[in-house]
This record gives structure tokens, sequence and C-alpha cells, in this order.
């Protein structure tokens, strides 16, 4: 069942996606083309400047146009997208392969912890490039730009403890005006040289690649730079759904921006001077403040939309098993995605304040920013032919033809943005691997404790009813064990006897089960089994963006048998302390992380909504 998505106008949906969805690569005109030209590697000619402008438009057709808006926005997960939909997607349509669905959990996994390290770029260069404009205004405010640089993204972490919907209804203005002074900016130049133009003929593309194959593959390690914030497309379909994606892409973003490439390439054939800052040199000086102060404004915003995706991916791969539980704060009354996460939102910040400082410039960080982009984009195309193969019965030409092209596109891409390693590159390489790292740890570590309690639980029916043979004292209400795995018996059912030598008059086993969709409905949220002296078994569902509030679930259960008093109501919870012991698994590095990060862990009443004053914790040991 989808989750009910409140009703509105095409408009106001189109507007939100201009603003949410297309901020990143809106903001890209501040330094794509630059970075193309950058230290004279691609040389200012007539021929040069044709070919790097037909690449960038026929870039945003191919990658923006057909492969995302096109294609990607089909492979919908009951009209939610990002890399985990298609995750959840390719792996339940492999689901009968063991050994190929791995794999792909793998490289899904792998592409949802690079996506971090898009997380710390974007906000770093995004900024950086539009405060940069102040030395096209004023050359003696350089030495500002990193400080100013740093003030705007700490305000921008501090506020995201209140969340998006009180600013969140300016995002698509400001984006509209951003846009229409890229067009602007644009034409303006072009009328005064329209043969710039003819650039938009492949053939100006084909030719700049097979007469200058080595200055080419520079310019496409740049390139890319133009087209980053594409999966944001997909990201963002489950808020705004595809019309208005595509409206909005075809109507206002894709037109602003090619016009406003094209400016800047009429700009640098008569003026290749002003090729360190294109963007801001098309300005007239009087317009210089306010195009920066814009300019800011509209990076904040992509930045924004991103950090917000950072806090959206987290809870859906902590419900995925991916990550241990964390803090999760809801922003919102009215929209359940709007959460923050403070240990994210910090984190993001302390790696972006070090990249800004590191790098300094949006120039050197333009290095770095590639490689995540394009590796993302390698494996959602890889995704979506395993979903239309397997998923959909497409036949195999067909999935070849509609997926190979890209496939060979992002590969080139990505050849391209690899040599940039060691001049930026590694940075988000390192944040991926080390997010990688504790995703899979934390999983693989999961599994070994769910083994061990598994190896060592007792059966919960026999159990029961060894107890019931010389029942020991009922007192009233209703205790609620929170469990792992349905039919074992809970180690805090088992210390309570032990020590309270007593048994609630109504008790409750609870599993709580997460699904590879994202929404489940109140229909199916509830399954329950009668184990006789009013015991009962109890499963919750939830899809991985569902809010896993057990107690708004268990209220489902009123009225079917089962007694639920708040103020008699008490939860179980085992506090399992993890001891790593040489054996089986995992390296002993990783199984010590592993009990660090489960030790850290905030309690399962932060993450299950449970009311923390009824809560018991009961702990034991387990060696893995």
């Amino acid at each position: 069942m989808t989750q009910p998505r409140p009703t509105s106008s095409l408009a106001v949906l189109t507007l939100g996606a201009i603003g949410v969805v297309y901020g990143d690569i809106g903001t890209s005109p501040l330094y794509a083309l630059k970075e193309v030209f950058a230290h004279g590697r691609v040389a200012l000619s007539e021929e040069s400047i044709f070919g790097v402008l037909s690449l960038v438009f026929w870039t945003l057709t191919v990658i923006v146009g057909l492969k995302y808006v096109a294609l990607i926005l089909r492979a919908d997960n009951n009209g939610e997208g990002g890399l985990i939909a298609m995750l959840a997607l390719a792996s339940t349509a492999v689901a009968e392969r063991p050994v190929l669905r791995n794999r792909l959990l793998l490289v899904g996994v792998f592409g949802t912890a690079i996506f971090f390290g898009d997380g710390v770029i974007t906000p770093a260069i995004s900024v950086l490039s539009a405060v940069e404009g102040l030395e096209v205004a004023a050359p003696g405010l350089h030495r500002w730009i990193v400080p100013i640089t740093l003030l705007v993204l700490t305000v921008l972490f501090i506020v995201q403890r209140h969340g998006t919907a009180s600013v969140g209804k300016f995002f698509g203005p400001v984006m509209v005006a951003w846009f229409a002074v890229l067009a602007l900016l644009g034409v303006q130049h072009i009328l005064t040289n329209p043969a710039v133009l003819w650039a938009l003929n492949p053939v100006y593309a084909i030719k700049f690649l097979f007469a200058h194959p080595a200055t080419s593959f520079v310019a496409l390690g740049a390139l890319v730079l133009c087209v980053t914030g594409a999966e944001a497309l997909y990201a963002d379909m489950g808020h705004f759904g595809k019309r208005p994606i595509r409206i909005a892409w075809f109507s206002l973003a894709m037109p602003a921006l090619v016009l406003n490439y094209f400016g800047q390439g009429a700009l640098l054939l008569a003026h290749p001077e002003n090729v360190n800052n294109p963007f801001y040199e098309m300005a007239p000086q009087w317009a210089l403040y306010p195009l920066i102060a814009l300019a800011t404004c509209a990076t904040v915003i992509a930045s924004q939309a991103l950090i917000t995706a950072a806090f959206s991916i987290t809870k859906q791969a902590i419900q995925l098993g991916y990550l241990p539980r964390m803090h999760i704060l809801h922003t919102s009354v009215k929209e359940a995605g709007q959460v923050y996460v403070p240990v994210v939102n910090w984190g993001l910040y302390v790696c972006i304040v070090f990249a800004v400082a590191l790098f300094g410039s949006s120039s050197k960080l333009a290095g770095a920013y590639g490689i995540a982009v394009t590796v993302d984009m390698l494996i959602t195309t890889t995704m979506t032919f395993f979903v239309i193969r397997y998923g959909w019965k497409y036949p195999w030409f067909v999935c070849v033809a509609a997926t190979g092209f890209f496939f060979v596109v992002d590969a080139v891409f990505f050849a391209a943005n690899i040599v940039k390693v060691f001049d930026g590159g590694w940075f988000p390489l390192m944040i991926g691997g080390v997010m990688f790292m504790l995703m899979m740890t934390w999983k693989e570590g999961r599994q070994l404790m769910r083994d061990r309690l598994r190896d060592d639980a007792i059966d919960l029916v026999s159990f029961l009813d060894a107890v019931f043979l010389s029942p020991p004292a009922r007192v009233t209400g209703t205790a609620v064990f929170l469990v792992s795995e349905q039919g074992l018996t809970p180690n805090a059912l088992l210390h309570n006897l032990k020590h309270n030598k007593v048994l609630h008059e109504t008790n409750v086993f609870v599993t709580v089960t997460h699904h590879e969709v994202p929404w489940i409905g109140f229909d199916r949220r509830v399954e329950m089994t009668s184990l006789g002296h009013d015991c009962w078994q109890v499963t919750l569902h939830f899809g991985f963006k569902n809010d896993p509030d057990v107690p708004e679930a268990l209220n489902l259960l009123r009225g079917r048998g089962v007694r639920l008093d708040d103020m008699e109501t008490s939860y179980f919870l085992s506090r399992d302390i993890v001891i790593p012991s040489l054996g089986e698994g995992m390296v002993m590095w990783r199984e010590k992380m592993f009990a660090s990060m489960h030790h850290n862990a905030s309690g399962a009443a932060d993450f299950l909504s449970l009311p923390t004053n009824r809560v018991v914790e009961l702990g034991s040991k387990i060696e893995i």
C-alpha cells in the first residue's frame, strides 16, 4: 500500500520541484565551465569552446533528459525513488538468485555510502563558488572568502534542527528567480554572438572528441560537474511525483542552464581573459553584489536539499539494518519525511569544514567532486538493468539497449574522473569507504549476534507450556517484550521471571520487521497469533520510509483481545553487551568496532518511539 500523499496542484508541485530537486544542478554554472578551461588544460580556441558547449548540451540531454527523466523515473518503488529504493527493487527482483542478490546489495550499499562523500563536497563547493564572486567584485576581499563560506555553512547547520518547513516555502520562488537570472545573463551574451548556438549541433562535440582525444578526456572530467545533482531527480520523486519533475526540467531548469552555459561560451569567445570566473564576469558591475547574494541563497538551498536527503537516507539505512540506531527528531507535525539526525548533521559539518579549510577554493574541490557523482550514476544504471530485466521481465536485448548506452556514457565519465584521485578525488572515496565499512560491519555484526542468540535461544511456545505447568504469580498490567526473531524466548522475559518471580496478566511478544518497500499501510501493519494464557505473538511490519512507532502500531490491537492501558503497559528490552571473541566471523578489529557501535547506539526507546518512563531494560552478555 502506497503512503497517501496530500493532494496539491500541479503548479505547486512543480514549483516545489524547482526549489528542491534542481538546487544542486541549478548552481553548477557557477563552476562547471570554469573548471573545463582551468589551468589551460583545454585551449581557449573557437573549436574547443564550440566543442565543449556542444558536449555540455548533449550531456544534459542524454544523462538528465533521457536517462533520469525518461528512464530512471519509471523505476519507482511504490511511488518512491532514490538509490535505496532502487536497491530494494533490484534485490527483490533477483531474490531467487542469492549470489547475485548479495553482490547487488554490496554495490548498492557502497553507492549509498559514497553519497555521504557527495554530501560533504556539494555544500563546500557550492557555497565556496558563490562567495568567490567577491574577488571579481573586489579582488582585495579574496582573504575573506573562506571565513565567509565557513560562517554561511555554520549558520546553515545550526538551523537544521528547526527543520525545513519554515523556510522551504521560499525555496521555489528563490530558485525560479535564480533560473531566470541564469537565462537573462546567458541571453545577454548570446545576442552579442548568436553563432555560438551552432554548438547545439552534436557534430561539434563529436569532432572535438575525435580531433583532440587527450584534451577531450580532460574536459569530460570537468564536464560531469554540469550534471551534479541529477540523482536528486530520482531521489525526490516521492515528494513531488514524476510529472512535476519532468515539467520543471523541460520548461525552466534545462533551458535556463543551456542559455547560461552558451552565454559563458559567447563571453569567452569575445574575452578569453575572463576564463577565471566566466559566470560572474557575465554580469555588469552594478549587479555583482546582488548576484553574489542570490547565488549564495541558491547554493544554500542546494546544500539544504542534500543535507535533508542525508538525514532521510540515514533513517532508511537504519531501518534496513545497515546503521545502528540513532536519535532521530521529527521537525514537522505534517510531513513524516522531515527528520533531523544530530549525529549526521554535525558529522557532515565537521567534514565540510575540513574540506573547505583543506582545499580552500572551488577549483581545488572540483577535482574531488566528479568521482562520487559518476560512481552513483554507474550504480544507478546497473541497478536499473536488473530491475527491468528481472523485475519487469523485459527481453534481454531490450534491457541491454535501454541501459547499455547509458552505462557506456557513465563509464566514460567515470574513467575521466578516476584520474583525479590524487587531485582531491581521494576525499569523497575515503568518506564513502569509511561509511561502507561501518555499514557492512554493523550489518554483519547484527547477523552474527542474531545467529548466536538463535543458537542459545529457547522456543517460545515450548517455554510457555513449561511455565504454565506450574505458573508463577500474575500481576496486573501488560508486558510488551521486544524480541528480534519471532518464536524465540526473549532474554528479558527470562530475567524478569528469574529476578521478580512474577508474570504479567497479559504478555505481548513483539517482533519488528522492516521490508524492502517504502511504505506499509496500517491495514497490513499488525500480524498477531494467540499463544494461550493471555499471551500473544505480534509481528509489526514497516517499510523503510515508515516511522517505526511501536506504541502507535500496538494500538491497532485494541478490540482484538489484547488489553493495552497506557498506565499499566510496560516495555521490556534486552540491553545486550557484545563481547568480541576469537572464532568464525569478522576479524577481531571489526568485531571490536561493532561492539563499540552497539554499546554507543541510542536506546531502542528513541528509535521505536517507546515511552521512556515505561521501559525496563534487562541486560545480558553475548559473545560473537
